[in-house]
């Protein structure tokens, strides 16, 4: 992803997801991708922004509240997807929520 989420004045929520990936993708970044997709179709998605090198993976998401946080979590295509993540695809994770409470941006 190129550019950064579009989100609204604050409050709202993070969700920070760090990653160290295992080798070789076995599904993954077609996964990551229906997971993007799906999520932002979910009530209260306010937007994603996502980068990895060849170490470190961080990905975050921007939601409305912690309800609606705890919905993507539970929701079931993403349980499988985080089941898969944690046998297949993530040597280590972390998790992070965060309330937003102050944000600003430099657009040029």
């Amino acid at each position: 992803m190129s550019k950064t989420a579009q989100t609204p004045e604050p409050p709202y929520y993070a969700v920070i997801f760090t990653s160290k990936r295992t080798e070789g993708d076995r599904g993954y970044a077609k996964m990551a991708e229906k997971m993007v997709e799906l999520a932002s179709r979910q009530p209260g998605f306010l937007g994603i922004e996502s980068a990895r090198d060849d170490e470190l993976g961080i990905t975050v998401s921007y939601w409305e509240s912690l309800d609606a946080i705890k919905n993507w979590k539970e929701n079931a295509a993403h349980k499988i997807a985080q089941k898969r993540g944690m046998e297949e695809w993530y040597e280590h994770y972390a998790v992070r929520v965060c309330k937003v409470e102050r944000a600003y941006t430099s657009e040029k």
